[in-house]
């Protein structure tokens, strides 16, 4: 999973010598939260909303409206911008981005080439929609959570849906260090060759659930079997708010 593949590629860029004033603009016209900061197209730096809110003065100001004006048009971004951000590249992988974000406490990131020129942005809701695509939720209602003894174990469990004929939509494994033993074990098996397993499969008559359930329990540790209806997902109406900058 690359960079490139999750990206935005419709980027806004702002040259470093552009006014705060004209920065708040370009943020409140788009809705976006950050803007790359370019020299002679070389990305230099990067400009939040939280900066500018850092020095737009406040409601409390004993400034006149036209004096803010002023200092706000003569207030370069260079002067506020974090230079030299962190960036990935279009082939770093999304996870990369993603540690990197999460490491760093930062919820995007410029996405440059060779030449530091902007080629692209990846941001947390980018990282959520991977997340959401590779877990298969939007195809298949059911996810069943287990442990297996050995990785090996994963054919075990293919020949058991290949046995009912069931479309597995995902799948996702990772070694967990405190897995359970697989009851009535009697192999020693080393605890760091245990991995935790979450399979998505298609939606299946009762009947067929409850022996496909059955069988799988009877080979591995079940954690969970359960399913879950995003048709009947709750949403919230959130009055559109607009960002609010003191000027």
């Amino acid at each position: 999973m690359l960079v490139k593949d999750w990206m935005s590629e419709y980027v806004i860029t702002l040259d470093e010598n552009t006014s705060i004033m004209k920065s708040i603009q370009v943020l409140k016209e788009h809705k976006i939260r950050r803007i790359p900061v370019t020299r002679e197209n070389k990305l230099v730096g990067i400009i939040t909303d939280r900066d500018i809110k850092e020095v737009t003065p406040s409601k409390q100001t004993t400034f006149e409206v036209h004096e803010l004006y002023y200092l706000l048009s003569e207030l370069k971004i260079k002067d506020i911008m974090t230079k030299d951000p962190l960036t990935v590249y279009p082939d770093d992988t999304v996870e990369y981005a993603a540690v990197l974000m999460l490491e760093n406490k930062i919820s995007g990131l410029p996405v440059i080439n060779k030449e530091r020129e902007v080629v692209g942005i990846i941001t947390q809701t980018d990282i959520f929609k991977l997340f959401v695509n590779i877990t298969g939720i939007y195809h298949s209602p059911y996810q069943v959570g287990l442990i297996i003894n050995h990785p090996n174990e994963l054919i075990s469990l293919f020949e058991i849906l290949k046995q009912y004929e069931i479309v597995p939509y995902s799948l996702l494994t990772w070694k967990e260090e405190m897995a359970f033993p697989v009851e009535n074990d009697q192999k020693e098996i080393k605890s760091e060759h245990k991995r935790m397993v979450f399979l998505r499969i298609e939606e299946l008559p009762e009947k067929t659930l409850d022996e496909v359930l059955k069988l799988l329990r009877k080979n591995f540790k079940i954690l969970y079997a359960l399913k879950e209806d995003i048709a009947k997902l709750p949403r919230k109406e959130i009055p559109e708010k607009e960002e609010t900058f003191y000027v």
